[in-house]
């Protein structure tokens, strides 16, 4: 069963200008976050010791297109947005109420971390759920 939003856990809508679709049908994980962030280390060394094989996509490094992004939006809506981290206390109130994905174009620290994509399903966060939909 696959939950919207409770779980953030969420089927991924297959789409030509997705360019994450062609990557998701050669049967390879990626893990989006960034690599200095503990919660997705911890979730790639979980990932590797379940004997998956889990790329990270740095997202400051190789920022996210925006098709990519909004596909994320779609899937798990304001959850996306990271409301805890250093980055959202520090915008104003008017940089708040913007647009979501031109906001984690802008501070892609703001984008809760990780989404795990596999196989034409995307999870958010690395909580219980997500490990028992990869583990």
């Amino acid at each position: 069963m696959v939950w919207k939003y409770l779980s953030h856990t969420s089927t991924m809508r297959q789409k030509r200008e997705n360019s994450s679709e062609d990557f998701s049908k050669g049967g390879a994980m990626r893990v989006y976050g960034i690599k200095s962030c503990d919660t997705v280390r911890r979730a790639m060394k979980e990932l590797a010791a379940a004997g998956k094989t889990p790329e990270l996509v740095d997202i400051r490094e190789a920022p996210l297109q925006i098709s990519d992004l909004q596909a994320f939006f779609d899937d798990f809506g304001d959850a996306l947005v990271n409301k805890r981290s250093t980055t959202w206390r520090e915008l104003d109130g008017e940089a708040r109420t913007g647009d979501p994905v031109a906001l984690i174009l802008a501070y892609p620290t703001l984008m809760k971390r990780p989404v795990v994509e596999d196989g034409g399903r995307r999870t958010l966060g690395w909580d219980q759920a997500a490990r028992a939909a990869w583990l």
